[in-house]
């Protein structure tokens, strides 16, 4: 189904809302749009939202399987507003959001939904769930000059960290169960990279309500839900795999020319499998096993 506008989908739906979770997907290029609506697909969210230029092609099968939505998705912000309009217009259900070329895993993923995984967080009383998006790049620039590449993904094994995440309205004390994190291409390539923009920590999941508001950092309003866990023990948190970072890279003119190759001694090859995420700390399973 098609919408010409995002204000066109909420009225359709307003009589009968979606029950969710569901997955909103921005794709700002034309970049494996179909493996990102597939993988998210099969982790079980529905709908399926596609939020894309008119002119954005896809394929005619996953037209009749996604939500399509006509939108700017190259204006300024586009992703944040488009999910703060769906949060004010359907409350009470789960979300996520991401761009193409992104996909989400989380903790035992290849044997467990993400119905599953929600209703799990929902009885530990969380209505958020921090990832960590985790940059995914071409071993060969060669061969994907746009550093994108399924069959060849590398990220990397080491080089993350946190910093306490500082309370400027609280004498700039450090926030309770908050931190921001850092590294991947982000890290290493921050010259090329606004420091508003190398953190690697997004609450890509959450409940939606009514006044809730998320912010361009991509964390909320309501402190509680930017929180990596309860205060009685670790939650779940998951990971997107992208690779945003590389493609802005490799196609922005004042990095294009200066980056020849993104693997370094710490690279390894990506696996697409959940096991290998846990192993290197890249997501927690919390107490669900």
């Amino acid at each position: 189904m098609r919408f010409a506008s995002l204000d066109a989908y909420i009225d359709s739906q307003r009589r009968s809302p979606p029950k969710g979770p569901v997955a909103v997907i921005v794709a700002e290029d034309g970049v494996e749009i179909d493996t990102t609506l597939r993988h998210h697909l099969a982790a079980g969210f529905s709908p399926v939202l596609l939020l894309a230029n008119p002119d954005t092609p896809l394929g005619a099968k996953l037209a009749d399987e996604v939500t399509r939505i006509d939108y700017d998705s190259n204006a300024e912000g586009a992703l944040v507003v488009a999910v703060n309009r769906l949060n004010d217009a359907f409350p009470d259900i789960w979300l996520y959001y991401c761009f193409n070329a992104e996909y989400l895993f989380h903790p035992f993923c290849e044997t467990r939904s993400i119905r599953e995984l929600l209703a799990f967080h929902t009885e530990e009383r969380r209505n958020a769930m921090l990832t960590y998006v985790v940059d995914l790049y071409a071993g060969d620039l060669n061969r994907a000059p746009n550093a994108v590449s399924l069959e060849d993904a590398h990220l990397d094994r080491s080089g993350y960290y946190a910093l306490a995440r500082q309370d400027p309205a609280n004498n700039w004390q450090p926030k309770d169960r908050q931190l921001d994190f850092y590294g991947g291409l982000r890290w290493r390539f921050e010259e090329h990279v606004p420091w508003t923009r190398r953190k690697i920590d997004r609450i890509s999941i959450f409940k939606t309500r009514r006044g809730l508001t998320l912010r361009p950092d991509f964390t909320f309003d309501d402190d509680e839900m930017n929180t990596y866990a309860c205060p009685w023990h670790n939650n779940l948190t998951a990971a997107v795999c992208s690779f945003r970072t590389a493609k802005a890279l490799k196609s922005n003119p004042g990095s294009r020319y200066e980056i020849h190759n993104f693997r370094w001694h710490n690279s390894t090859e990506f696996q697409w499998h959940s096991q290998q995420l846990m192993d290197f700390g890249l997501m927690e399973p919390g107490q669900w096993f």
